[in-house]
């Protein structure tokens, strides 16, 4: 008899013990959760991710640190590790309806639409009045071909917060895609009254001076963008674009090639280093830029028009006429012209 109360003695101080270090388990995870909390506030992220990895190894069951170790992780770039830990951490608690949210944008990013939509109508009810649901909805539409079904998202998204910066540049974005460069330039002007250091407001503003060609102010626009990003791709081969158009062709390919080593799919680029070959009579190298951005099969203006003229140069007039033809399909407006004028 008194084995066994000396063994339920034991059994009991062994569950106090038990308890006692999960409390302090708990306590310790809480402790590096809001350390995490303040070094992710403050941009360090690497020691967030490693304040909230102690959080996690001390409670396993900690919601909230998978899920800003997801957010960290989408700042760190690192999106895939992103959606297998904001997954975690709702299947830890499936009530944590902003894991929803976050794993949907990191499902965009990667390029799971389906999933990004799984996850934004499971949590519309509760996210209907939230700024940040309206611009991802917005951003899927987009990214599913339905960008005139955007621009009502970012309506909804600036009716809710009227500073939301990234809603004025995508619906910007969406404008200036449509053509309606006026609305787009406005979208775009309001985003650097709020950030004056929003990097694609000002490369687009940059890009609709091009269009009118006012090339001083588009290069002050680009400018801007690489005064605090030296190696920005787009901004560097855009800035290339309109010194070729003002007879510095020499600085533009030196930017253009700075861009395609960032990027090195980047039609526009490609077409840009081309127009230089192009420029200088060199007409086997423009075509061979050209046809690399042809080959990327992304929309590029004047891509074809251009590829076309180049062949027409060399009196191949077969093939810059089959080329005009394909540009005139995918609406090239140089192309249309080109083949009005010298192809039957």
């Amino acid at each position: 008899m008194l084995l066994k109360i000396n063994r339920l003695i034991k059994l009991f101080l062994l569950v106090l013990i038990l308890l006692n270090c999960t409390a302090q388990n708990k306590k310790d995870a809480a402790d590096f959760f809001l350390k995490g909390n303040r070094a992710l506030n403050q941009k360090n992220y690497a020691e967030a991710l490693r304040l909230y990895d102690e959080a996690i190894a001390k409670n396993a069951d900690f919601s909230d640190a998978y899920l800003n170790k997801g957010i960290t992780l989408l700042k760190l770039g690192r999106t895939n590790d992103a959606y297998e830990v904001l997954t975690e951490a709702i299947h830890t608690d499936p009530s944590l309806v902003q894991a929803n949210l976050v794993r949907s944008e990191a499902a965009l990013d990667l390029g799971r639409l389906n999933e990004a939509k799984a996850d934004l109508e499971q949590i519309e009810k509760q996210y209907r009045d939230s700024t940040r649901f309206h611009v991802i909805r917005g951003n899927l539409l987009v990214a599913q071909g339905n960008p005139s079904a955007a621009i009502p998202e970012y309506d909804m998204a600036l009716k809710l917060s009227r500073t939301n910066v990234e809603a004025y540049v995508n619906r910007g974005a969406v404008y200036y895609r449509m053509g309606s460069y006026n609305e787009a330039k406005l979208d775009f002007e309001t985003a650097v009254t709020l950030d004056p250091a929003q990097p694609q407001a000002l490369n687009n503003l940059g890009l609709i001076a091009s269009r009118n060609k006012q090339w001083p102010q588009a290069i002050a626009y680009f400018d801007q963008v690489l005064s605090r990003d030296p190696a920005e791709p787009l901004s560097l081969n855009n800035k290339g674009y309109a010194l070729l158009q003002t007879g510095r062709a020499e600085e533009a390919r030196k930017l253009i090639e700075r861009s395609l080593e960032k990027l090195p799919e980047n039609g526009y680029a490609l077409r840009n280093l081309g127009i230089y070959y192009q420029q200088k009579g060199n007409t086997l190298e423009a075509l061979k830029s050209f046809n690399k951005a042809i080959q990327i099969a992304e929309p590029v203006e004047l891509l074809y028009g251009l590829t076309g003229q180049a062949y027409f140069a060399q009196n191949n007039v077969a093939e810059a006429c089959r080329i005009w033809k394909q540009g005139v399909v995918l609406k090239d407006s140089l192309a249309a012209a080109e083949a009005a004028k010298n192809c039957r």
